[in-house]
């Protein structure tokens, strides 16, 4: 059922493979989320056996809450300021030099429009991709299928309902670009 899930393809929720997986996830988001902030070495050891990768130099502030974890990847010198939700049913990759502000939610999964699969239990997810140097504003929400293209800027409370280009600042809901950003003048 695990690959049927990471192929898009429509898998059974409470598969018993798939529940194994999720509460061993909740089991380490857990421990995470009430390790010591000082403790910084259990917490990277946590996030290092968590996340499916994560680089050098990146932090993430508790609560953190994930699906499976496994299917995570974010790149180094990334931050997440405290409550990110990431619901990785599909994978989530996650760029260098990222900032993502408080409760911000990623959610890879979809349920079906019509009632009888959906209450027999039957979902779908699509992957997100958020490139190199990207902010994401508090509280924004990044739907299934997105990919969000390096230096954009997304302000706070969007959601993100499909791809958004390089170099933007997109706000609202639905996001929608708003400017461009010009190369760096530093």
């Amino acid at each position: 059922m695990r690959e049927r899930m990471l192929a898009g393809d429509l898998y059974l929720a409470d598969d018993p493979e798939l529940t194994e997986h999720c509460l061993r996830a909740m089991d380490l988001a857990d421990a995470f989320n009430t390790t010591p902030a000082r403790d910084r070495r259990e917490r990277r050891r946590l996030l290092t056996e968590l996340l499916g990768a994560i680089g050098e130099g990146t932090e993430i502030r508790p609560p953190l809450r994930v699906d499976y974890g496994g299917n995570i990847r974010i790149g180094a010198r990334s931050f997440a300021n405290f409550g990110l939700t990431a619901l990785d049913v599909a994978p989530i990759t996650i760029g260098d030099d990222v900032q993502i502000g408080p409760n911000v939610q990623l959610l890879t999964p979809t349920h079906p429009i019509e009632p009888g699969p959906r209450r027999d239990k039957w979902e779908a997810a699509r992957p997100i991709t958020i490139a190199d140097n990207v902010w994401l504003g508090g509280g924004v929400i990044v739907l299934a299928g997105v990919t969000i293209g390096e230096n954009t800027v997304v302000g706070a409370g969007a959601v993100v309902t499909r791809d958004l280009p390089a170099n933007v600042v997109a706000v609202g809901s639905p996001a929608r670009v708003i400017r461009t950003i010009g190369p760096d003048t530093a």
